[in-house]
């Protein structure tokens, strides 16, 4: 099944080589949804992402002549994205690097969760990852969701991978503390 997959995404690679409007719809439609949320999750504004993703496309079909099919399709074009997100980041002046410095406490695990309590915890997580500022939440993004190691982060951010790291700890840290701080306010309230 993979091959045959496979060998769909070159035909239709081929066919967009060739200027052909159904097949770059036909790509279009097997990535845009999976695009639109790394665009969404890095950019947080809906139609910052929407802009960032068709200009992605167009950078793709007009780059499409450097793919060489060594890697997947996918790939390639999530890395157009994210460099494109990055751009419209930094047109915005957002990207910054900060984390508040400041010490923060130990926060023990909660290793117990029954299956109810899943769904709102991602959904937490989400709104607190929403605070961080705009390039520790990019650092997180792209480890966590996106699969990048630090060296990957270090080359798209034109950052240290040292520089990666700390951020992802700390980032990770203060999402800790803003779920924790989350839950003893809802605690609280019951």
């Amino acid at each position: 099944m993979e091959t045959v997959t496979a060998d769909i995404h070159r035909y239709l690679i081929e066919r967009c080589l060739e200027q052909d409007r159904k097949a770059q719809f036909q790509i279009y439609k097997l990535y845009s949804d999976a695009m639109y949320n790394v665009c969404y999750r890095m950019l947080k504004r809906e139609e910052d992402a929407q802009d960032v993703l068709q200009e992605a496309f167009v950078d793709a079909f007009t780059k499409l002549h450097t793919f060489r099919f060594d890697a997947a399709f996918g790939s390639w074009l999530k890395r157009i994205v994210i460099n494109r997100c990055i751009n419209a980041l930094q047109k915005r002046k957002l990207l910054t690097i900060n984390v508040e410095e400041r010490k923060l406490a130990h926060i023990p695990d909660d290793t117990e969760t029954d299956e109810s309590e899943i769904e709102w915890e991602i959904g937490q997580v989400r709104r607190c990852m929403d605070k961080l500022p705009e390039g520790a939440r990019v650092v997180l993004n792209l480890y966590l969701f996106e699969g990048y190691d630090h060296a990957e982060i270090a080359e798209i951010l034109n950052i240290t991978e040292s520089t990666s790291k700390a951020q992802y700890s700390k980032a990770r840290k203060r999402l800790r503390e803003m779920i924790t701080e989350e839950r003893a306010a809802l605690w609280k309230i019951s």
